[in-house]
């Protein structure tokens, strides 16, 4: 029994050594191992670009140590926004860039902003935090919320498609659920300006 063999539960093992004498069954064999090889790699290529902070030993009762990273959270919301397009919102703490992705320290939480035809509606997911960690400022045109403690880090800034009173603005949270309510602010008026005579 080759090492590989050794990774799979015994009968997952029979059933694979029935099949592969068959021709078709033995590709199909071939390609998940290839498959698996192609992920191993890349995953292996992953842990390389995590920041040394998140990889940490455990012992295990054996006295063996294992290696664990983590946390890593990626995940996305789709909405069909007010102008019939559809709304992609990601979330978590790993990021596109060009070597790759990169894990951050802080988690984008999930946000999901809802206008009225008087008030902007920001609602933000911020599982296992107290309300005393939140830290909220906003501007005539956006929100910035963040939150820095040992067990969690999060952190968003929040483009507003339309102005704000933020003075104005009430906030609440429960249940792990941040839920902002800002007024719209009056739009400003165009001066209608004034004739000028042609002498």
């Amino acid at each position: 029994m080759s090492s590989d063999d050794r990774d799979y539960p015994d009968w997952f093992n029979r059933r694979r050594k029935k099949f592969s004498r068959n021709p078709f069954f033995g590709d199909i064999d071939r390609m998940f191992r290839e498959m698996e090889k192609m992920m191993e790699d890349q995953f292996k290529s992953f842990t390389k670009k995590i920041p040394k902070d998140y990889a940490k030993e455990r012992r295990l009762p054996d006295g063996s140590t294992v290696k664990e990273w983590g946390p890593f959270v990626y995940g996305y919301s789709m909405k069909i926004g007010p102008n019939g397009k559809p709304e992609v919102r990601r979330f978590g703490n790993i990021k596109k860039s060009l070597e790759g992705p990169q894990v951050k320290k802080e988690r984008e939480p999930l946000v999901d902003v809802v206008e009225t035809n008087g008030e902007v509606r920001v609602v933000v997911e911020l599982p296992g935090v107290e309300k005393t960690d939140i830290k909220l400022y906003g501007t005539e045109d956006s929100i910035t919320i963040s939150v820095n403690t040992p067990q969690s880090k999060y952190y968003k800034e929040v483009q507003l498609q339309t102005k704000v009173r933020v003075k104005e603005a009430k906030s609440s949270y429960k249940n792990g659920v941040l839920e902002v309510v800002l007024p719209k602010a009056e739009p400003t008026k165009t001066p209608e300006g004034e004739p000028i005579d042609i002498n």
